[in-house]
Parts: structure tokens; sequence; C-alpha cells
């Protein structure tokens, strides 16, 4: 580790990987299948609605919005879905489950240079096994040296992570495509938030972007995530 070693904190979905895309598609998938009961843009907002309701519940991930889907149907169609529309909004959900891993751009060569420059720490809430999955099918496991898969994200959870992976949250930054996740929460915990918008961002992830906050950055995508960090090297020396 050089002098001036950060902590370093990755979301991972949509940040290093696609995501949201493949929920898109299975949301498309399962209007279609619900078309003759309930108009594409109500169902979405009964699906997202029910979400919303569930995550206490089933937490993030696939598995969740797979069982909002069947509850979605059954409230819609009151109780009248045919088991071979349930059957395809499973399936829907296991595709998911086994999709390949498609990197975003400037990923790999990114953390490859920052790797053992600084300390690494991939933070990520979904469901366990799928994102152990996908890290597994990624090939990026090797540059991390740690990973945090957590239920949620919050001031709380980044004082505990960068506490326990480097010198506190004053010393660290987190950096992702969701303001409401990854950047804000790591911000109110002292660290800097870099925020790398993707172009599909889940309706619950929203949120004002925090253009006030002096610890706040925005990058276009991770290849112009080295020169932040050698700005904040810089302030954390002065």
């Amino acid at each position: 580790m050089t002098a001036g070693a950060l902590t370093l904190g990755f979301d991972a979905d949509d940040t290093l990987w696609q995501n949201e895309h493949f929920f898109r598609l299975t949301e498309a998938r399962f209007t279609e299948l619900l078309a003759d009961y309930a108009e594409s843009e109500h169902l979405a907002e009964r699906l997202l609605a029910l979400e919303k309701r569930n995550l206490d519940r089933y937490g993030f991930g696939i598995k969740g919005f797979t069982l909002s889907m069947i509850e979605t149907a059954i409230e819609v169609t009151e109780g009248r879905v045919p088991a071979s529309v349930i059957k395809e909004i499973v399936d829907a959900g296991r595709d998911m489950l086994v999709h390949p891993v498609e990197m975003l751009s400037h990923v790999e060569e990114t953390l490859e240079r920052l790797a053992g420059r600084h300390r690494l720490v991939m933070i990520t809430k979904g469901d366990l096994f799928d994102q152990e999955r996908k890290l597994a099918a990624s090939g990026l496991g090797g540059f991390f040296d740690a990973v945090e898969i957590v239920s949620d994200k919050s001031r709380a959870t980044y004082e505990r992570i960068f506490g326990q992976h480097g010198d506190g949250a004053e010393h660290a930054v987190m950096i992702g495509n969701s303001l409401k996740s990854d950047v804000i929460p790591a911000i109110e915990a002292g660290a800097w938030g870099v925020f790398v918008p993707h172009e599909l961002t889940w309706a619950h992830e929203r949120a004002e972007t925090p253009t006030a906050a002096p610890r706040f950055r925005e990058i276009v995508h991770l290849g112009q995530l080295e020169g932040v960090l050698a700005e904040v090297v810089r302030e954390l020396r002065r």
C-alpha cells in the first residue's frame, strides 16, 4: 500500500457491470404477459409500489423482484392469473439469475491501476448468492481487498465498513451510480462520494444531487476516477 492510500468503496450493480437493464427487460416481458388485464404503465406502477413495500421482507435483488411480480399478477387479476403465467414469471426470474455478466466501460483497467495503491472494497447490496455469482463471473475479485454484501446502505453501513477496512470514512471514497445508496450516505458518514451516472436508474434509487456538499464529485465514467482521487489525496495532505 502506497503513502496516501485511501479506502475506495465500489458499488457493483450498474457501476461495475450491467444490472438495471435486465430488470427493465424482464419487466417488459411481465407487462406483455398481463396485457389482457392491465395497461403496461399501470402494471409498472403497481409493481414498483409492491417492490418498495416488500423491501423489508425480501430485501433487494432478483428473488424479491420475482416475488413482487407474482404478487402483482395475483392482485391485478383478482386471483385469476393462470398458472402458466406464474410459471413464465418464475422462468423470467430464473433467467435473470443465470444471465452472463456484462462489464461496463473502463472498469477492469481502472481497478487494475488502483489495486495495490489503495484499499479496494466492493460494497454491494442484494441477494448474497447472486452477488457472489456475479463477482465470480466478472473475474474482478482479485482486485478487491474485501467484499461487503449488505442488506442496505446507510451512514452507519459506511462508518462500519470504512472503519473496519481502513482509517475511517474521512480517508475513504465511495464510488457508485446511486445517489441515494452510494453517494449521499457515504458523504453523511464523512467520506467522499463519487457519482458515476448510469443511463438506467431504478426509481427507488433516485435522489437530489448533493451539489453543495464539499465532498461530492461526479464523473462520466470510471476512467476519470484517478483524477478525482489525486484531488482527494492533495486535500488530505493540506
